[in-house]
């Protein structure tokens, strides 16, 4: 019997389902990406900006005449809120000047240029409407080779494309290499991208004034986490994976990092991810450890360690679950009885018998040698 043909409509709903999944997917990562770049520095909008006043009575008016655009953080002195902006923990000082009637505003432009422009346009604008003279400085300036303070962005961007680009050849190489091998070449990689990544940055290019060794290991966690992450995704989701991890990791995580649009600008959801995600966490401790003595890289670094370390564990874990049991043993093939003629049925004395019922016996070939090789027709 010939099998039935399968319908027309059946051999035609595959290829439509082979080329619409890709194109849907791209659609959906090319959306996404232009929303989440274009959208986030289409109007960014200040949200409690913190600005240290060191005197109450300014303190009140800026207050009440800014709203929420700015959260105004009382100071007792001069000295202590510029230490506070040294150390990250406000982004901008206001005071006033020598004769108690212009104002001073003290910036950190390694903040990122987004956060200075938008604080010294609302001061300004205070200023102005109060009919008082400001004058701005510069406490933490931005290195002579990073005149935009995007850096540090575009290092974070490049390691988190490595380390995609990485698992997405790993994902592919699953039915060749154990999983041991897979993870120490992920590992390694992390740790040589981290490596290279830093000394071009760094001492070569001298674009980011982070110490060398923290810098290569923040760099090192990024890869990681962007590798061990992808692989993850992949083996979780399948074919969606590589396509969710770009969302992840690329699209939302790097536009959402804080260089390009600091923080206080972006809607309230962005600001919750930003500081959740590898590339936004990467961005904060390299800004941290090249410009504010390293004072919240902390929070950042374990960040990275949690998408790097529980990616590998997920990971781990479900590859072991998915291991297969050995093969069970080969079974003991019969062989077809013989044919037999008239000859040999009338004289059973030409084929040798088992003794027992006077049937013929032979030997069969087996594939183990410790099954039985006899078997009785």
């Amino acid at each position: 019997m010939h099998p039935q043909p399968h319908p027309p409509h059946h051999r035609r709903r595959r290829p439509i389902r082979i080329w619409l999944q890709p194109f849907l997917i791209g659609l959906v990562i090319v959306s996404a990406f232009v929303s989440c770049y274009v959208g986030l520095m289409r109007d960014p909008q200040p949200h409690r900006i913190p600005v240290a006043v060191t005197e109450p009575q300014l303190a009140n008016k800026v207050q009440q005449a800014l709203g929420d655009s700015i959260d105004v953080r009382r100071a007792d002195s001069t000295t202590e809120a510029l230490d506070a902006l040294r150390h990250r923990d406000i982004v901008a000082v206001l005071g006033t000047g020598p004769h108690g009637k212009d104002l001073k505003l003290d910036v950190a432009s390694a903040n990122g240029l987004s956060t200075t422009t938008a604080v010294t346009k609302l001061v300004t604008a205070y200023a102005h409407g109060a009919d008082q003279h400001l004058s701005v400085s510069d406490i933490v300036p931005l290195d002579r080779y990073d005149a935009r303070g995007l850096a540090g962005f575009y290092v974070s961007f490049g390691v988190t494309l490595s380390g995609f680009a990485l698992a997405q050849s790993v994902v592919g190489l699953s039915s060749l290499l154990h999983l041991r091998h897979r993870f120490t070449l992920m590992a390694v990689f992390a740790a040589a991208s981290g490596l290279v990544a830093a000394a071009i940055a760094g001492p070569i290019l001298g674009a980011v004034p982070a110490p060398y060794l923290p810098l290569a290991f923040v760099l090192a966690l990024l890869a990681a986490a962007a590798a061990f992450t992808t692989k993850m995704l992949a083996t979780y989701v399948g074919s969606l994976g590589i396509p969710l991890a770009t969302l992840l990791l690329l699209t939302v995580g790097n536009s959402t990092s804080g260089a390009t649009v600091g923080a206080d600008l972006m809607p309230s959801g962005a600001r919750t991810v930003s500081a959740l995600l590898p590339p936004g966490a990467a961005v904060r401790a390299i800004a941290d450890l090249s410009y504010f003595q390293s004072s919240h890289v902390l929070a950042p670094l374990a960040t990275l360690i949690l998408w790097a370390a529980g990616s590998a564990v997920l990971l781990a874990f479900r590859t072991t679950e998915q291991r297969p049991a050995a093969p069970a043993p080969p079974q003991p093939e019969t062989a077809p009885a013989p044919h037999l003629s008239a000859d040999d049925r009338s004289t059973p004395h030409r084929a040798a018998t088992d003794g027992t019922t006077g049937r013929p016996t032979f030997t069969v070939p087996q594939k183990s040698p410790d099954a039985i090789t006899e078997s009785s027709v």
